[in-house]
């Protein structure tokens, strides 16, 4: 009992460190509250025209970042269900979608498409992008709409406190201030402004391209694979219907941290391409469309390349046990594999 007690206090403690990166970014959000509001407008600025424009438009952004960064941390990510599971059965192994399952040993469960097992949260989440350490939370289908709006319009409040400061950070560099408290904290409050508005204009530029190829963080560095191969760009439909697979279609909800994404983060449009060059050639025997009796093409979903155990069966998938010289099943024909992921 020793040894799993122990185990329960390793991860109690990870638990608390783990939100060390929210207090920090909280406790910076405050002081910068404080050093902006109290000490640059209404002890530093002389004119009162200029007091209001400024605390009326640094209220609402920092509004918006709180509310965004509140909806970011603590909306629960989105995982595979047990009902959803049963009919990602019925729905793989049909006649049409006979492909690749991801079965996932940890969490039991079949992951569908885009899905991810994260090692730090130990669930599985639909559309995962990555697990970010400053909102303590996994991004995924469920909070990817908060996450880009937490970077925007923190971007901008760091833009709009750099800007509106700069003339008094250039007045306090000339002596043109005295030397009060409030000195200190224009002069620290731009630096920082400065600083985090170069990291986050990457971050979010970063993503704004991911929005528009309709890619997650994971599916950038790994390109999904489907029938027809590895297709960077399989599940992009063009620039409109990628930011409304995230945004969604109502535009009055885009600059509002309400969740308005479409679908329903198991299953995804895909759009058929050319395969890239660079990429491995298509494996034989296998098209990028499958055909049903009736010749209606159905575009390809996506798989991963692995093994597992539950293609061992060989009753059960037929097609293993007419290549027996090709060697244990699910090794012969990638698009009857099985991804046992942790």
């Amino acid at each position: 009992m020793a040894p799993s007690g122990s185990g329960g206090v390793r991860r109690r403690c990870r638990r608390v460190l783990y939100w060390i990166p929210v207090v920090f970014i909280s406790l910076l959000l405050g002081w910068s509250y404080y050093a902006y509001a109290i000490q640059l407008c209404i002890v530093s600025m002389e004119n009162i025209g200029e007091q209001v424009v400024c605390l009326m438009a640094y209220h609402l952004l920092f509004a918006m970042f709180v509310w965004s960064y509140w909806k970011t941390i603590f909306t629960l990510p989105m995982n595979p269900s047990k009902e959803q599971d049963t009919e990602m059965w019925s729905f793989t192994v049909g006649p049409v979608w006979f492909m690749a399952i991801r079965y996932c040993d940890r969490c039991q469960l079949i992951k569908p498409d885009r899905c991810h097992h994260c090692s730090v949260c130990d669930k599985c989440i639909l559309k995962m992008d990555h697990h970010c350490p400053w909102v303590n939370n996994c991004v995924g289908f469920s909070n990817y709409k908060f996450f880009l709006l937490f970077l925007a319009y923190s971007l901008l409040y760091c833009l709009f406190i750099a800007a509106t400061d700069l003339q008094y950070f250039i007045r306090f560099w000339t002596n043109g201030l005295p030397d009060t408290q409030a000195k200190f904290h224009i002069m620290f409050l731009f630096f920082a402004a400065a600083m985090f508005s170069v990291s986050l204009s990457s971050l979010f530029g970063y993503h704004c391209w991911l929005v528009s190829k309709n890619k997650s963080t994971l599916e950038a560095f790994r390109n999904p694979v489907f029938r027809h191969g590895t297709d960077k760009n399989g599940f992009s439909l063009g620039f409109s219907k990628n930011m409304r697979q995230v945004f969604g279609d109502e535009k009055k909800y885009w600059l509002l941290p309400i969740f308005s994404s479409q679908g329903d983060g198991c299953s995804f449009p895909t759009c058929l391409v050319n395969q890239d060059p660079e990429q491995p050639s298509t494996p034989a025997g296998l098209n990028s469309t499958v055909k049903n009796p009736e010749n209606h093409q159905f575009p390809a979903k996506p798989l991963r390349e692995s093994q597992s155990h539950l293609l061992k069966d060989s009753q059960t998938w037929t097609e293993s046990s007419a290549n027996p010289g090709k060697g244990k099943a699910g090794m012969s024909n990638p698009a009857l594999t099985m991804e046992n992921e942790t």
